[in-house]
């Protein structure tokens, strides 16, 4: 594996850790949407993680992760159409996808670094 994509996968494993450390043990939606930082926080992994998936792709078109491309998609829409995602949204993503990202990021990271 190119050592840049080792790279860029632990930037994204590094991501969805800060986003979990944001919003702490106890996730409550109604906190987070009331709290401008942590908000802000958790876009701006996501637009990295998002970042990091398209370089990977750029590197290597047939890298095999999951959603790659809705998780690209997510990166542009809150960097080009900041006022059309919803809070919603973004916690849906965080509490769906995240977890099982994280796991196949750190086994990929695994396998190579062996």
């Amino acid at each position: 594996m190119d050592k840049r994509i080792l790279v860029f996968l632990v930037d994204i494993r590094q991501s969805i850790d800060e986003i979990f450390v944001f919003l702490g043990d106890e996730r409550d939606f109604l906190k987070y949407r009331a709290d401008l930082k942590t908000k802000k926080a958790v876009e701006r992994n996501l637009e990295i993680i998002g970042e990091a998936v398209g370089r990977i792709l750029k590197l290597e078109p047939s890298f095999s992760l999951e959603n790659a491309k809705n998780i690209i998609g997510t990166r542009n829409r809150i960097i080009h159409s900041y006022d059309n995602i919803s809070d919603e949204v973004i916690w849906t993503i965080v509490c769906r996808e995240l977890p099982g990202l994280r796991t196949q990021v750190h086994t990929i990271i695994e396998i190579h670094q062996s």
